[in-house]
């Protein structure tokens, strides 16, 4: 018996079943893990697949809202001519000024905002993360309606799995206003016919809903629907130093910027020129946004 009894020991006393016990209950832990880790939204270690070397490249920038459809998204984007722009608001809150002349190159940026459908495709891929409230993320209803409650950081990823970037500040307000330093998109003067915010009714709409608020490039919903976040850090004085070529934004600062104000927002809020910054974590019910891409 007792020779028997250590046959089926091992080291350092177990039974060999008990081994296989605490080996099943260590794949339980991680698979426990892992799921919990999806359920908070936050994303699994996958790294982001680089989607860049085996896109076409867009064509050159020639007109004013020439159009390219992103290979991977299907994203429909318009283009950007090189080109200075005003960049600021003399009459605006301190943040906004001095208005001051900006070059940029040529680029595209997405006509619309990114939609919960377009998202989805990102988290189905293990890529993104999910949305932190998935109210409206899954319900088909709202496929069309841009994609909210997502941080700056999955905004980013997801820009960057689809060969694109979030716009820097200074390529969203030329995308918004164009060169002649309008007050929204359209131009002077606003209502819910061309821009969804405070007095047009609680939530969001579908993208390109409010079809009379194109911008100068045909960029739409760049004045309210939801806030969309920017690559640039948030300093309050930056306009006092930023170069006047490509500026990339200030290497320090409070958080992200984020740009175009919200369904949420009052009028004077969606303005082209007015700036707003979020820490990059913050993932709220009118926070969204958009990407773009370089032409070669």
């Amino acid at each position: 018996m007792k020779k028997n009894q250590k046959d089926r020991t091992v080291r350092g006393g177990l039974p060999i079943w008990g081994w296989g016990m605490v080996a099943l209950g260590v794949v339980l832990v991680m698979v426990a893990a892992i799921f919990a880790t999806v359920q908070r939204g936050q994303p699994m270690r996958t790294p982001l697949p680089s989607a860049t070397p085996t896109l076409v490249p867009p064509p050159a920038v020639v007109e004013a809202g020439q159009v390219w459809v992103s290979p991977i998204d299907g994203a429909e984007m318009v283009g950007v001519p090189a080109g200075e722009f005003t960049m600021g608001n003399d009459e605006g809150h301190s943040y906004e000024q001095p208005a001051h002349t900006v070059y940029l190159d040529a680029f595209y940026v997405d006509k619309y905002e990114v939609t919960n459908a377009q998202y989805r495709k990102c988290v189905e891929a293990g890529v993104c993360a999910w949305p932190f409230d998935t109210t409206y993320y899954e319900n088909a209803d709202y496929n069309q309606h841009p994609v909210v409650y997502v941080g700056w950081r999955w905004a980013k990823g997801y820009c960057e799995w689809v060969g694109k970037r979030l716009p820097t500040e200074a390529e969203w307000e030329k995308a918004a206003r164009g060169t002649d330093g309008r007050t929204y998109p359209w131009g002077e003067g606003i209502d819910c016919d061309h821009a969804q915010y405070k007095e047009c009714g609680g939530q969001t709409v579908p993208v390109g809903s409010k079809s009379k608020g194109a911008s100068p490039y045909g960029a739409l919903d760049m004045a309210g629907n939801v806030w969309e976040w920017v690559s640039d850090r948030y300093q309050e004085d930056t306009y006092q130093t930023a170069p006047d070529r490509n500026p990339q934004g200030p290497k320090k600062g409070t958080g992200q910027v984020m740009r175009g104000g919200s369904w949420s927002e009052a009028a004077v809020n969606v303005r082209c020129a007015y700036r707003s910054w979020y820490m990059p974590d913050a993932r709220y019910f009118n926070l969204g946004f958009r990407c773009v891409r370089g032409s070669p």
